[in-house]
């Protein structure tokens, strides 16, 4: 029984005739997603930012301003309220709380008292005191009916810097890792042409997606990132594999002319892993839930993006960092007629 062929292996698009224009709108997008982040910035969450984080579901749809006047007159800080998913779902962030001297001293002496107890008491601090406070504030908003409290987190100041900075050495070494693996196992020039897809535009790109939309940037969608780099990278690697061995089998051929066989040759495969792949993301974006949203989102642009550049980006920039001598011009005759 033979298969259902989406696209055929008999296919010949000149994909290198429009690599320039691939150059323009992929710089066009880096330089935007950078302007994005120099103004606007991330939406980081409280991985980074420090602070609370309260998701909720109310018993009913909420006035928002009447919500936020509520928490507002608390005296907590910057609160920031959002909805998502369903109607009743609330996000509720805190900003970090000072302790003062008072809290401080209470602190102290409630874990002098614990340590003289024989049934030690949670010591309250200032984010406790203030979750217990929204809290109240909550009940006596919806005194109607019953909110459920689906997770609370909490993460200090000195915590959210020091992950900052691991997700930063996470991104990096990662992509010095795959450089050096493409760079052992091909050449020089295609693990250069691998980062400048990966690093230069899928990462980057999916990046200045959030700054765009102002989606909470978190620790599972720094995974995402990582996700969307080596799956870019496998998919580049693929391509470039098949310009190895067209490389060592046609000798005379141009190299623009073998990078379009190439791409071609793997397009099938290319093409039904993505696909494949983004129908059970999208499920996952459907049914998930908002737990798993910006995970979920991140990977679906990231697959886009990364097919794109490993077929106008990766393979095209081989021919500028000068492979092999090659021939830029594919209808010179004289060219195929050497092949």
């Amino acid at each position: 029984m033979r298969g259902i062929k989406i696209i055929p292996d008999t296919i010949d698009f000149n994909f290198y005739r429009y690599r320039r224009i691939a150059y323009v709108l992929s710089i066009f997008l880096v330089l935007g997603t950078f302007f994005m982040l120099a103004t606007r910035g991330l939406n980081f969450g409280i991985d980074f930012t420090g602070g609370t984080a309260i998701e909720i579901e109310a018993p009913i749809k909420p006035d928002l301003e009447a919500l936020r006047e509520a928490l507002n007159a608390l005296k907590l800080g910057d609160i920031s309220i959002q909805e998502f998913g369903q109607e009743r779902d609330l996000l509720i962030r805190l900003a970090q709380q000072a302790e003062t001297d008072q809290t401080r001293a209470a602190y102290e002496a409630c874990v002098e008292a614990n340590r003289k107890s024989t049934d030690p008491e949670p010591c309250p601090t200032a984010q406790t005191k203030a979750i217990e406070a929204v809290r109240s504030a909550l009940a006596e908003f919806f005194k109607d009916g019953q909110v459920d409290y689906r997770r609370v987190e909490y993460v200090g100041p000195q915590v959210g810097d020091e992950l900052k900075v691991q997700g930063l050495w996470a991104i990096s070494l990662s992509i010095l890792a795959i450089m050096a693996y493409i760079w052992a196992r091909f050449e020089w020039q295609f693990a250069v042409s691998a980062t400048i897809a990966t690093t230069l535009h899928d990462v980057i790109l999916t990046i200045g997606l959030f700054s765009l939309t102002q989606m909470e940037f978190n620790l599972s969608t720094l995974a995402a990132i990582l996700l969307v780099a080596g799956y870019s990278v496998n998919d580049t690697v693929v391509v470039f594999d098949r310009i190895r061995e067209d490389m060592r089998k046609y000798k005379k051929k141009p190299l623009p002319e073998l990078i379009n066989r190439a791409i071609n040759e793997t397009l099938t495969r290319t093409t039904m892993t993505s696909f494949t792949t983004l129908l059970a993301l999208m499920a996952l974006y459907v049914f998930g839930g908002e737990v798993i949203r910006g995970f979920v989102y991140a990977l679906i642009f990231g697959i886009i993006v990364g097919t794109y550049s490993s077929i106008y980006v990766a393979a095209p920039v081989l021919v500028c960092l000068g492979i092999r001598p090659h021939k830029d011009d594919l209808s010179d005759p004289k060219a195929a007629e050497s092949a």
